[in-house]
């Protein structure tokens, strides 16, 4: 996980301090900087004022998941590349693009993306659609990557939109909007399966793979569950590590992730919530039925009040909703920081693939519409309140062969008589999960963790709409008027 930034223009060095100082929270462990006039990388952010300046760069601030600390980002040979994310399959390509001859000089995950497009782009032939096209279909994992000729930079994500990513019209980039904000530039998202093309005649955009193109031939019941049993098992297995947090509120989704991944991790389960609340108290509950450690951050109306600004700060958004979801995920990954637990799976996506939201018994087609919107919707305010405590966020739901089967999973096996994700309960309980876990129906995280009576609470003692206070953060975080 880290800060990918950069962009083209003249004497672009003090921009790229700026935008260096202004997302650093993003990666502390190390730094990285090419340009056309050089390269720097240090583990010293004392050296950033001696960055080489150019006219066109990439930058990397670094939290190290894999590969070792002796190398940074960029990358650079005949192109050079920068990557926020993980790939989880990259030994698995680098294996293949080693035996068609391709050297590596690190175990780091970003460099199989680097020597994947250029495999295709110098021996192959590819044009850059086709080339990026082709890598997202054999890319397992969450990104957010820069990659340039020298010329131009090109900016792609992963096809959910895991990981965030914007650009400004005058052909500056970063992982966050205050990034671009910092040098007084406007802030697009980058949009899941999009090639955005930057340079000095412009930006280039188009849409390269479709999230949607992964449904297919529609599965019966018994292949449909199956399915759906080993995708998720596997897509867990391989966002593990020694050892892994699961953002836990005792519901199905969050407590399904936990199961399967201790059995392949020591597991902490990380919650927060009011005194009382429905979320703290069946967090307590199931941590018990499933035997794995909870801690838990049980905050107030003090604890709140102060943690708004920073909350605001993350998310970049005056959206009320987001500043309500957001503050109970602040706790928990602020409470895993201090744990030393750098490692986060949640049950992000789940709702959306299975029929989770009430809405859907009515407009089921909302489903695959909110599947395409979740990008900048809920995965970028999750990713950047993770990041602002450095630790890494993953979502085993929306690994692309999990959202691939749940494409191909007939409605009716996820809507059943009024049940929502009626299928991944059942698959719950195959793989172990007591029933009343399984059948819980949970509130969303704003309520059920009562973060929502709170800052309404704020907002009524400053004679404001919950609204007008999340709007009033936001101005006074980010000097707007």
């Amino acid at each position: 996980m880290c800060l990918i930034a950069g962009g083209i223009g003249e004497n672009i060095r003090e921009r790229f301090i700026s935008m260096i100082i202004a997302g650093k929270h993003r990666g502390e462990d190390s730094f990285g900087v090419w340009t056309d006039g050089g390269v720097l990388k240090s583990h010293d952010f004392s050296e950033v004022s001696v960055i080489p300046d150019g006219r066109i760069g990439l930058i990397q601030c670094r939290l190290a998941m894999t590969g070792s600390l002796d190398h940074n980002q960029p990358f650079y040979n005949d192109f050079s590349l920068v990557h926020n994310g993980e790939i989880y399959n990259h030994r698995h390509l680098r294996a293949y693009l080693e035996g068609k001859g391709v050297s590596f000089e690190s175990d780091v995950d970003s460099e199989a993306i680097l020597r994947l497009l250029e495999y295709f782009l110098m021996r192959k032939g590819m044009g850059v659609e086709e080339a990026i096209r082709k890598a997202m279909l054999m890319l397992e994992g969450d990104y957010a990557v820069a990659f340039s000729d020298g010329e131009r930079i090109y900016l792609f994500r992963d096809p959910i939109g895991v990981r965030p990513l914007y650009y400004s019209p005058n052909g500056f980039f970063a992982s966050e909007k205050k990034v671009l904000w910092a040098i007084g530039e406007e802030a697009t998202p980058v949009q899941p399966g999009e090639l955005v093309v930057l340079s000095r005649e412009g930006v280039y955009r188009r849409r390269v793979f479709n999230v949607l193109e992964l449904r297919g031939e529609p599965l019966p019941l018994k292949r449909a569950k199956l399915a759906l049993m080993k995708t998720l098992v596997h897509a867990v297995r391989v966002r593990v590590g020694k050892r892994t947090g699961v953002l836990f509120s005792g519901g199905l989704d969050s407590s399904l992730i936990a199961l399967i991944a201790s059995n392949y991790s020591k597991v902490t389960l990380y919650t927060a919530g009011a005194e009382g609340s429905p979320d703290l108290e069946w967090a307590r509950k199931v941590s018990d039925e499933l035997g794995l450690p909870l801690k838990e951050y049980v905050f107030d109306f003090d604890d709140v009040r102060e943690a708004v600004p920073r909350v605001a700060f993350a998310i970049e958004d005056p959206n009320p909703m987001n500043l309500a979801i957001g503050i109970p995920l602040y706790f928990a990954t602020k409470l895993a920081r201090e744990d030393g637990c750098k490692l986060l799976l949640s049950g992000q996506g789940a709702d959306e693939l299975f029929g989770g939201y009430a809405k859907y018994l009515e407009r089921p087609e909302l489903m695959e519409s909110d599947l395409l919107d979740m990008g900048e919707k809920n995965l970028a305010r999750d990713d950047k309140i993770a990041m602002l405590n450095s630790v890494e966020g993953r979502v085993p739901f929306l690994d692309l062969a999990v959202v691939s089967t749940s494409l191909r999973t007939p409605l009716e096996y996820k809507i059943q008589n009024g049940v929502r994700k009626a299928i991944l309960r059942e698959v719950a309980t195959e793989l172990g999960l007591p029933l009343r876990i399984a059948n819980r129906d949970k509130k969303a995280a704003q309520y059920g963790s009562r973060a929502q009576k709170l800052l309404e609470k704020l907002a009524r003692m400053e004679s404001m709409t919950l609204r007008e206070y999340a709007q009033k953060a936001f101005n006074e975080v980010f000097k707007r008027e």
